[in-house]
């Protein structure tokens, strides 16, 4: 395979060199230099075209993250194959876990509730006797979607606060009467 080129006559290293420093020029001769590498590569993991460009995006912003520190030790191409490879399975990740909680959320719609309506009752009981930063992580968590990281920066507080309020939350929803059978299997 031949190498990506572009007009600018600067190798990669002192490309990279140029954006540490600043010069946006030098990024942006990089870009058109190895978008269409990076697209067919992410299109090879993704096997569709927008996400595909959601990791040629992705890639890209993960070097810029890295200026001004950034330091070319390969070729190019090898520097960005794993970047590219791992942005790819992530948005793949992400992908699946999407469509897996929107069959969910359609079972759910289209299945009768098996569930009564003091079984529900007993579950908001319990939820609003959760003191309150439990309730707020717990929600986030599990009816928002978000990751813990999320939680975190969302309510300025660090990752291990957010873990430990959702543990004490899921062992008081467990140890309770009320709502013990939502956690067996």
């Amino acid at each position: 395979m031949t190498e990506p080129s572009t007009k600018d006559w600067r190798t990669d290293v002192q490309l990279i060199d140029a954006i540490n420093r600043s010069d946006a020029s030098a990024f942006e001769s990089l870009y058109l230099r190895y978008r269409d590498w990076v697209f067919r590569l992410a299109y090879r993991f993704t096997a569709d075209r927008e996400d595909a460009l959601d990791v040629l995006q992705e890639t890209f912003a993960y070097l810029l993250k890295r200026v001004p520190d950034l330091r070319l030790t390969a070729k190019m191409t090898t520097f960005l194959y794993p970047v590219v490879k791992n942005v790819s399975l992530t948005v793949l990740r992400k992908k699946k876990k999407a469509e897996r909680a929107k069959k969910r959320r359609q079972e759910n719609l289209n299945a009768p509730s098996s569930e009564s309506a003091s079984a529900k009752t007993d579950l908001a009981a319990m939820m609003a006797s959760l003191p309150e930063p439990q309730r707020e992580v717990l929600l986030m968590r599990f009816v928002d979607g978000l990751t813990l990281d999320e939680i975190a920066q969302a309510l300025q507080i660090p990752v291990g606060t957010v873990k430990s309020r959702l543990h004490h939350a899921l062992a008081a929803l467990r140890n309770d009467e009320r709502t013990r059978r939502y956690f067996e299997d």
